[in-house]
C-alpha cells in the first residue's frame, strides 16, 4: 500500500515525523484532505487541526496556525509558525 511522507515543524522544532496513510488540514480556503498520490500543491494554512492518520492506523492531531502545507511526490510538509500536538 502506498503511504505519505509526513513532517509536521513549527517555527522552533519537529512536532512529528513518520509515515501516513492520510492527512486532513485547515487551510485558508477550507479543509483538504492528502491521500497518497496526490497532485503536488501548496496551501496556506489557517488555524485549526491537523490530522493525521498513520500507516498502522494511530491517530495524530496537532493544532497549527500561521504556515504552509506542501505536497510533491507522496512526501507532505507541514510548516507552522505555531503548532502542538494534542
Amino acid at each position: 500500500m502506498a503511504e505519505l511522507t509526513v513532517n509536521v515543524v513549527s517555527a522552533d522544532r519537529e512536532i512529528w515525523t513518520g509515515s501516513a496513510r492520510q492527512i486532513v488540514a485547515r487551510t485558508t480556503e477550507g479543509e483538504i484532505g492528502i491521500l497518497p498520490g496526490h497532485e503536488p500543491i501548496l496551501a496556506i494554512l489557517g488555524a485549526g487541526q491537523v490530522r493525521v492518520t498513520t500507516t498502522d492506523g494511530q491517530s495524530i492531531t496537532a493544532n497549527a496556525e500561521d504556515g504552509f502545507l506542501s505536497v510533491d511526490h507522496d512526501t507532505v510538509m507541514i510548516v507552522a509558525r505555531n503548532a502542538t500536538l494534542d
